[in-house]
């Protein structure tokens, strides 16, 4: 079956980061009000299929102000999850595709034949350009205590507050809200390395993500303190890992985690650029234990 239209929206200038290009959070914004439709026309619910364990996002292409953007969605059988709700994301005016979007899902297993049949007008195959790449498709299953994330290469980038814009229908902080909260830290997370904002603005590179994975373990509600905990997961010869943990203030009760994949980019040619050796070597030794 063809992939339903969920969403059609537009990008906005306000919502273009230093890039020039649309911030991350919104990508996961557009994501959630498509999911949203698509529960809608598919009666896709927590109640048919439990609580969604896990969100996979990959960035393909750029999205930049004045840009059209539509969302499809369908299911996927045959994904990385008992039940992968699947979303793509492209520049309507070209045609390209500018994102993709997994939703994992791990229903009763007995229950997975029933669900084939109930969602057999919104099945696709699992497609290639959504599937994992730089991250595992499974949900992390380790939940580090702050104090101790601080004594193994973490540190605070970020402090602040679930306001009540930040809240969805059901009352708990959406989607959007956990995205802001790292992308504001992170540049306090690259300053620690040689890719510090002087060193990419005397090259010319932009900072940016290609591939996220967001866990929420617990619910936040509006009123609740944040801060944001985070570290270094790895690099390679164009890309690095990071960690973002969003743990309620009062109690230090960890609510979700963001893996990142990230990479540097020439602003001119929009396109990544190798990581310097010094950059490689400084981030190894800061790998969160």
């Amino acid at each position: 079956m063809a992939l339903s239209p969920t969403l059609y929206s537009f990008t906005n200038r306000w919502e273009c980061d230093e890039n020039d290009h649309l911030n991350v959070q919104f990508y996961f914004s557009r994501f959630d009000e498509a999911d949203q439709q698509f529960r809608l026309i598919s009666g896709l619910s927590d109640s048919v299929a439990g609580a969604r364990r896990v969100r996979h996002v990959r960035y393909h292409k750029e999205l930049r102000t004045g840009d059209l953007i539509t969302v499809h969605s369908g299911i996927a059988f045959d994904g990385p999850h008992l039940l992968t709700v699947v979303h793509e994301m492209r520049n309507s005016g070209t045609g390209a595709l500018s994102a993709t979007a997994i939703d994992g899902y791990e229903p009763n297993p007995g229950t997975v034949k029933s669900l084939r049949q109930r969602f057999a007008d919104y099945q696709t195959p699992m497609s290639s350009d959504a599937t994992p790449r730089g991250l595992s498709a499974s949900p992390a299953s380790a939940r580090p205590a702050l104090d101790k994330l601080l004594q193994n290469n973490g540190a605070l980038c970020f402090r602040g507050t679930v306001m009540p814009r930040h809240v969805n229908a059901d009352g708990k902080a959406d989607d959007q809200f956990a995205l802001s909260c790292c992308t504001d830290g992170v540049p306090h997370v690259w300053e620690r390395s040689p890719l510090t904002q002087a060193y990419l603005s005397q090259h010319n590179l932009g900072r940016v993500a290609i591939e996220m994975k967001l866990i929420w373990h617990s619910p936040l509600k509006s009123g609740d303190m944040i801060v944001v905990a985070s570290g270094f997961t790895g690099s390679q010869n164009k890309t690095f890992g990071m960690r973002h943990h969003v743990f309620e203030s009062r109690t230090n009760r960890l609510a979700a985690t963001l893996d990142v994949v990230a990479l540097t980019m020439d602003l001119d040619a929009r396109r990544a650029v190798d990581l310097p050796e010094e950059a490689r070597t400084a981030i190894s030794k800061m790998v969160l234990a």
